[in-house]
């Protein structure tokens, strides 16, 4: 679709003059000054405005003023005689793209029009990339609301400006990667390619490759040459995901390529150097490892010049409540679910769970109650069934079978009276699961 212009003038036959002139290049719209310029961009999505200086009402500079407050505002280009080319430059100062004098040059304007068109693309570009990387460090943002997290946070972020290697040790789904992330996107090689890999999904010979590549001829199968993840990485951040799974072979060309900063292509003889920063993470215990003779020692003090622990989330349970209201948004926006809470009783099971596979087991939890919701809010009944398991106690209390009914039915009333309506609690004190308390609530209509 062509871009669309505005010309702004309140000369009739200068506008259609304009128009004329510019009408096959462009969509274009005209107005007859800087109101009716403003009625034009808030109904419409204007890529150009070319305006007049000097008009009656709201002149250039008002309408200037007031584009500079538009969110997505056009580029804007002047219109201007010799007499005012000092207030065009003023415009500039102020956010005009560029100004051409009367009588105006059509080849220059069109020149001047597709530099506008760029500059404002190149805005938006970079504007949408500030945005993702608000959103990628506000999802970072979101798992440090513990004290224990908001440290490790802000350590992420003082040792980001530097290059030094970073090792994140922490149980699996603790979020090790986003902490890279955030370190690499708060660095200086934040517009650098940001390369992953994982140490342990590569047989020992195929990790070596996919690290430094290979030459063609390297071995059965390599009928090209292929470049490896350090020079995909070069200038940017290489993040080593399961460093305690790396065979021998690959940490002798590891600890290599720490101490010279080189290495050779598997198969080849030619000496590459890269710029390439290190962080790696595991879910091991590496100190563990390096004394039991699994892991070199002088590799892994070169990996660890800053260490960063990720506590698991059953150690810092402040986090829990914000995870859940952060991805009930993100799920229901995602699968067009329009989810909008959920019981209190789903929540007191979500943050007495002890969460064995941290954060990641609770996103495809919310995940899962998101896409089986039966309505537009989560009960118990949404809940994955090993959830509600884990709190599913076997029946044979007071609500156990060969109780008669009004004596069940009134030793679940005094439970709740007991437990101040904690529907949880009265679960655990009856020996019942949840559900089954629900049932016997919804039975007799407590």
């Amino acid at each position: 679709m062509a871009a669309s212009l505005l010309i702004v003038d309140d000369d009739k036959l200068t506008r259609e003059t304009l128009a004329s002139a510019l009408g096959d290049a462009y969509r274009v719209q005209t107005a007859s000054g800087g109101r009716a310029a403003l009625d034009i961009l808030a109904a419409d999505r204007i890529d150009v405005v070319l305006s007049d200086m000097t008009m009656p009402g709201m002149d250039g500079l008002g309408l200037l003023e007031a584009i500079n407050l538009l969110e997505d505002r056009p580029a804007v280009i002047f219109i201007t005689g010799q007499a005012t080319v000092e207030s065009a430059v003023r415009a500039m100062k102020l956010g005009a793209h560029d100004y051409v004098t009367k009588p105006v040059n059509l080849d220059r304007l069109e020149l001047l029009l597709e530099k506008a068109l760029e500059s404002r693309t190149l805005r938006q570009e970079n504007a949408q990339l500030k945005h993702r990387l608000r959103e990628k460090q506000a999802d970072i943002q979101l798992v440090g609301q513990s004290p224990a997290m908001r440290k490790i946070v802000d350590l992420a972020i003082q040792v980001a400006s530097t290059d030094a290697s970073v090792l994140i040790e922490g149980e699996s789904g603790t979020g090790k990667e986003l902490i890279a992330s955030l370190i690499h996107h708060h660095s200086p090689r934040a517009s650098a390619p940001f390369i992953k890999v994982n140490c342990a999904a590569f047989a020992e010979g195929v990790l070596e490759s996919e690290l430094f590549g290979h030459e063609k001829g390297a071995f059965t199968g390599a009928t090209a040459t292929r470049k490896g993840r350090f020079e995909m990485a070069d200038g940017g951040t290489l993040f080593l995901d399961e460093i305690g799974d790396l065979p021998a072979s690959a940490q002798v060309k590891l600890l290599r390529f720490l101490q010279e900063r080189t290495f050779e292509r598997v198969g080849g003889g030619k000496t590459f150097k890269v710029d390439v920063r290190i962080i790696s993470a595991t879910n091991k215990i590496l100190k563990e490892q390096v004394a039991a003779g699994e892991f070199r020692e002088d590799l892994y003090y070169r990996l660890r010049v800053v260490a960063l622990v990720l506590p698991p989330l059953r150690e810092r349970p402040e986090d829990i409540d914000p995870l859940i209201d952060h991805f009930l948004r993100h799920f229901s926006k995602l699968h067009h679910r329009p989810i909008k809470g959920m019981d209190e009783e789903v929540r007191h099971l979500l943050n007495s769970h002890g969460w064995p596979g941290n954060v990641r087991e609770l996103i495809n939890c919310i995940e899962s109650m998101v896409v089986m919701a039966r309505d537009n809010h989560i009960t118990l009944d949404d809940v994955p069934d090993h959830l509600v398991a884990a709190y599913d106690i076997p029946a044979g209390g007071a609500a156990g079978e060969g109780v008669l009914a009004d004596m069940e039915r009134q030793a679940i009333v005094d439970a709740l009276h007991k437990t101040d309506g904690n529907k949880m609690e009265t679960a655990r004190i009856l020996g019942i699961g949840l559900r089954t308390l629900y049932r016997k609530i919804d039975k007799w209509g407590l």
